[in-house]
């Protein structure tokens, strides 16, 4: 290593060993003979032998299906891949097969400090409310579902119950001003909208009534409103149902619809700064398998660790952390601004709901440097790693977390993009 190179921080013999990876090697070891004596080794051959490598990956997590794993992949030319062809599967079957009465399910907290706590019965009970109604509604698999809603407990509701039927989730978050809103969900003609007519951040509070309104005569497709609303909702709007009316369906063991593989989990979109933007569709399984390694491996969460990404329903990031259900881990989400009432809102919040693992952007990071935050201030014994993203974090960003933060922690910058739903680079 050069001289020039200050280390600020390396795993000890002890993280290395009880992390996940060094586990999955040795399983890999045990059952299929294959021995690797570094990070570098394991890579290359997940990169030469992908069959192989995802076929693990299958049988390493036990993924639930039906049909025949008879080849993990077809095709050898982009695009003209198709992987595991004759299964079916479902994501949402595969959160909940990791309910527990141990842990809670999510833990939100709202710019007014408010906390809720989801266990997994009253998630599964939610799910299952609006799952039967959305099957009343005619939903099925293939169809889209809108949403337009912050960083609440109901977008994951609303997500799971739309999975779990096999239907193609969609969503923004309702900082998104009213055109921008209609360029993305006209492509995708969603059955039904779910939505919010009013949210909060920094402090104030902003009505969406005149976007509803907007959004249901912008989308002829959406048949049906599903409203989240403290108050009594304006009379322009129509034909919708309150989402406390619909938490009063009694409800049901969840039913999961399994689909191919390859069918469409959720539809993100590009900036839109070239033109309309771009609707980019990922598969159930794709993202199930990358989850679950990416999450895993990557970021070493385990079984009842609580996980947070700062994030709105508009960011990939939200849809990426949702994954952390997938690990047994516990999804921390917050509704409002990270800076507001003052910086120190979110190291706050690693304190008060025991954060684990706290991702966050390089933008974050540097504000809180060049604003002299003290986030020493707080206890963060529970804080294991920080994942930072949105940019490249330079190099005093590094210095500032292990000086101001915690000398003993995992800061990983990475770099993904909306197009694969995860990171190139951890």
């Amino acid at each position: 290593m050069p001289d020039t190179v200050k280390k600020l921080w390396e795993p000890g013999n002890d993280f290395k060993l009880e992390s996940n990876l060094h586990h999955y090697m040795q399983w890999l070891k045990e059952i299929h003979n294959l021995n690797f004596n570094s990070y570098h080794e394991l890579w290359q051959w997940s990169a030469s032998s992908i069959d192989t490598f995802w076929k693990t990956i299958w049988e390493y997590f036990e993924i639930q299906y039906s049909g025949n794993v008879n080849q993990p992949v077809v095709g050898r030319e982009m695009p003209h891949y198709e992987w595991f062809p004759g299964t079916q599967l479902n994501y949402a079957e595969h959160i909940f097969r990791k309910a527990s009465d141990d842990r809670p399910a999510i833990i939100a907290v709202n710019e007014n400090q408010t906390t809720r706590i989801i266990d997994w019965g009253i998630l599964s009970d939610s799910v299952s409310s609006i799952q039967q109604y959305l099957k009343e509604c005619g939903v099925k698999p293939g169809d889209r579902i809108a949403a337009y809603l912050p960083c609440i407990p109901e977008a994951t509701i609303s997500f799971l119950a739309v999975n779990s039927l096999g239907a193609v989730w969609s969503s923004c978050s309702p900082d998104f001003g009213t055109q921008s809103v209609i360029d993305r969900f006209a492509q995708i003609e969603p059955k039904v909208l779910i939505a919010v007519d009013q949210y909060t951040y920094n402090g104030k509070s902003f009505d969406r009534t005149e976007t509803l309104i907007e959004l249901q005569k912008s989308l002829p497709s959406v048949k049906k409103l599903i409203l989240i609303s403290e108050r009594e909702p304006d009379p322009q709007l129509t034909n919708y149902s309150k989402w406390s009316d619909l938490l009063k369906i009694e409800p049901k063991p969840v039913f999961f619809e399994r689909v191919p593989f390859s069918h469409p989990i959720w539809i993100l979109y590009s900036s839109g700064t070239t033109g309309l933007p771009k609707a980019i569709t990922h598969s159930q399984g794709g993202i199930l398998l990358e989850q679950l390694k990416y999450l895993t491996f990557h970021n070493n969460i385990k079984k009842g660790e609580r996980c947070f990404w700062y994030t709105t329903t508009g960011w990939m990031m939200w849809n990426y952390i949702q994954g952390a259900l997938l690990c047994s881990g516990v999804l921390v989400l917050y509704d409002g601004s990270p800076s507001y009432p003052d910086l120190n809102i979110l190291w706050k919040l690693i304190q008060d709901t025991k954060i684990n693992h706290f991702g966050t952007s390089a933008s974050f990071i540097m504000s809180c440097l060049k604003n002299q935050v003290n986030p020493n201030q707080f206890d963060l014994s529970s804080l294991l790693s920080i994942g930072s993203t949105g940019s490249t974090l330079p190099e005093e960003g590094f210095e500032w977390i292990y000086s101001n933060v915690k000398s003993d922690l995992w800061l990983a910058s990475i770099s993904g993009g909306t197009d694969v739903c995860s990171a190139f680079v951890g």
